[in-house]
């Protein structure tokens, strides 16, 4: 990869690689910090990625960077909660309060191969090669994970 295709996975990719790393990891600086990490680490690594294979070096990384900035949160215990900016300002309000409260039922790795499929729209393939999972075992845990939300979503008290 050269620094022409750097600069194009940065143009074309940046925007998506964003919403993927806000909704795994909740915040919007958290998300900024994944995306910039990702970013810098394909540049360190730019000799060795096929220029085609951006987009899922990028996701991959961002991916195993969101887990890991999870897994420091949650050791982390903070004595005053600040209140949180949304990060979607349209729409009905109270559906996106439902969708997000769903999808943090799920542990990390779930809720990111929720938003790697039906958010990202990648194949189950291309899933597999970003999580480092087989295309059965992706599509099992898609299958849990999508029950779990399933059984959030119809509850009662979450029907809009």
């Amino acid at each position: 990869m050269d620094v022409k295709d750097y600069n194009a996975c940065v143009n074309q990719w940046a925007d998506a690689l964003f919403r993927f790393a806000c909704k795994c990891t909740g915040h919007e600086e958290d998300a900024r910090d994944v995306v910039q990490n990702s970013f810098e680490v394909l540049w360190q690594k730019k000799q060795d990625v096929v220029a085609e294979k951006g987009k899922a070096f990028l996701f991959q990384v961002a991916y195993r960077q969101a887990v890991d900035t999870y897994r420091k949160k949650a050791r982390i215990s903070y004595k005053e909660e600040l209140p949180e900016r949304g990060l979607y300002h349209q729409g009905n309000p109270d559906l996106k309060r439902v969708l997000e409260r769903a999808l943090a039922q799920l542990d990390e790795k779930a809720r990111a191969l929720v938003l790697l499929k039906d958010y990202e729209g990648y194949s189950y393939e291309e899933i597999g090669r970003i999580t480092d999972l087989s295309d059965s075992q992706v599509k099992v845990y898609l299958h849990r994970a999508r029950k779990v939300l399933k059984d959030y979503l119809v509850r009662v008290e979450n029907v809009i």
